[in-house]
């Protein structure tokens, strides 16, 4: 039996563990949280180096993209160095290869119609494959990379200027320490409790990205919107159910009640890979999603 574990600094109270079976291999799935502790991550990592099939680094980025640039983010540095023999993943191949595919799928299949549509992208960098597929489909895009990881109110409205933007920021941001850029540990249970970028939610149609910058500073209401993120666990699906929202899709499928992140589901490719996983090709995730034929999880909550 294959064993994936998803290391977290997000919360311990987000846990989940599966048993399921995919191209017939059957995989422990399950997911630990650190409640922020960098620390505590490397520990456990170390523990299970070895024994896992693969390991995924939860909560934190090794790498942020945009276009042909990549950036490395220095707190994840030591977490993915503590791996020596299981292989380790951030979710970066999934980011760029399945993330681009569940926009075609939505805009393929007609379950979303995304042409003149205001769709908010919380954070470009963190998603660089949804940013490039959301800018081809003729929505009006609105990044919201300085609002959500340095709080400041301006919006960036078209993907050259994202590019611009992060040549000159990334470098320094990526320096930062992470828990200024992105909710770890005990702020991801609750809301921020401000409403200073409510206007941004309101005036998008979709809200597509990382749940937990969705969430943070998420308003009560959000009538008649689409969520297009990655994890989310029972409660949240409530929450967002409670708040109006029409529709809820998510990037990777659910498993036993929620959806696991996209560095837990490169981590079940690389384990089901022949090839050693530093070799792996965006060519080479397309083929084993092929295999796998992974669809998006829809639902429609009103």
């Amino acid at each position: 039996m294959k064993h994936v574990m998803s290391v977290s600094i997000g919360s311990s109270k987000r846990d989940h563990k599966v048993e399921t079976e995919i191209l017939g291999e059957k995989f422990i799935i399950e997911r630990v949280g650190t409640d922020g502790s960098i620390e505590k991550a490397i520990e456990i990592i170390k523990e299970n180096d070895g024994k896992v099939s693969a390991f995924g680094m939860g909560g934190i980025d090794l790498y942020v993209c945009i276009g042909n640039k990549r950036f490395t983010i220095r707190d994840a540095v030591p977490i993915a160095q503590a791996a020596k023999i299981s292989p380790i993943v951030d979710g970066s191949g999934l980011k760029n290869t399945l993330e681009r595919r569940v926009v075609n799928y939505l805009a393929e299949n007609k379950i979303v119609d995304f042409e003149g549509k205001k769709v908010l992208l919380v954070c470009g960098l963190d998603r660089f494959g949804m940013a490039e597929a959301l800018d081809k489909t003729g929505c009006k895009l609105t990044f919201g990379d300085l609002i959500f990881t340095v709080g400041v109110p301006i919006p960036i409205r078209s993907l050259k200027s994202l590019n611009i933007l992060a040549s000159i920021l990334a470098p320094i941001i990526c320096k930062l320490p992470f828990n200024m850029l992105y909710p770890t540990g005990e702020k991801q249970e609750k809301k921020a409790g401000s409403s200073k970028y409510e206007r941004f939610y309101n005036e998008a149609d979709i809200i597509a990205g990382d749940f937990h910058f969705i969430k943070r500073y998420m308003p009560d209401r959000l009538d008649g919107k689409i969520i297009l993120t990655n994890t989310v666990t029972s409660d949240d699906v409530k929450m967002l159910t409670q708040s109006g929202v029409k529709m809820l899709i998510t990037t990777t499928p659910e498993l036993n009640g929620r959806s696991f992140g996209t560095n837990v589901m490169e981590a079940v490719l690389v384990s089901l890979s022949d090839k050693p996983y530093k070799f792996l090709t965006p060519a080479d995730y397309e083929e084993l999603l092929d295999k796998i034929g992974l669809t998006p999880r829809v639902e429609v909550l009103n």
